[in-house]
């Protein structure tokens, strides 16, 4: 006989539980990821690309790595949820843009100066 704090108890576990990811998903996600890591470290060791061109592919691959990584692994896009979780992260990107683009805006104006 299951008693009710038996039946509040296994509320977690019964059919309709998700599953995070298949083998196929981490597969996928991981040759990504190692694909996106290579291509950055063979356009600075050829050194074909001017500077700026080298700095772009380097930041357009490490924010193409970061969506595969919260897709691929992190599983963002799963379940319906509530999104705290991506709320949390977007307020976590804002926080850390203002503050890297608020360090380049002092520094570039800390180096007209002298």
């Amino acid at each position: 006989m299951s008693t009710p704090t038996q039946t509040h108890h296994d509320h977690g576990h019964d059919a309709s539980h998700e599953e995070h990811g298949s083998l196929k998903s981490y597969i996928i996600g991981f040759i990504l990821s190692i694909v996106l890591t290579i291509i950055p470290l063979l356009i600075v060791f050829k050194a074909n690309m001017g500077k700026t061109a080298t700095i772009i592919t380097i930041m357009l691959a490490a924010v193409v790595q970061l969506l595969v990584q919260l897709f691929f692994f992190m599983h963002i896009r799963e379940g319906e949820k509530p999104r705290y979780n991506v709320m949390t992260l977007i307020l976590g990107l804002f926080i850390v843009v203002v503050i890297v683009g608020g360090s380049m805006w002092i520094m570039s104006f800390n180096s007209m100066v002298q």
